[in-house]
């Protein structure tokens, strides 16, 4: 029996696995509200301007590394299998922006909690080359 296959599928299933996850594919890490508790409604509203800002710049940068990481994977598979190593996996970028996802989730509880009614909407990542 060939067992070339089975390897091949298994090397590229873990070099898929050692992938960046794209930016929309990060969850938020739980951050509590109570730091909110003593701000009012306009600070609040800054403070998620200000988050909202920082997710949308991280994103690019996230997506970014996933689409890197995925052209390495497929140079990996088809061509040249030494390109595995330029495959870099989640790093500080997605730990950061499981956070600020986070804290942004808490501004929002917050908000709602003292009825601000702030309508918290993440920015769109800027376009590349802008």
């Amino acid at each position: 029996m060939k067992t070339w296959p089975y390897q091949l599928l298994t090397g590229c299933l873990l070099l898929v696995a050692g992938c960046a996850s794209s930016a929309d594919k990060i969850g938020p890490q739980y951050v509590s509200s109570l730091q909110y508790q003593g701000t009012n409604c306009e600070q609040l509203a800054a403070e998620a301007q200000r988050i909202s800002a920082r997710v949308a710049q991280l994103s690019g940068v996230q997506d970014q590394k996933a689409s890197s990481d995925a052209l390495a994977t497929g140079v990996a598979i088809v061509v040249f299998w030494p390109a595995a190593f330029l495959v870099g996996g989640n790093d500080q970028t997605t730990a950061e922006l499981s956070r600020l996802k986070g804290e942004l989730e808490a501004v929002d509880r917050a908000g709602t909690e003292k009825r601000c009614g702030l309508q918290i909407r993440q920015q769109n990542a800027p376009a590349r080359g802008a």
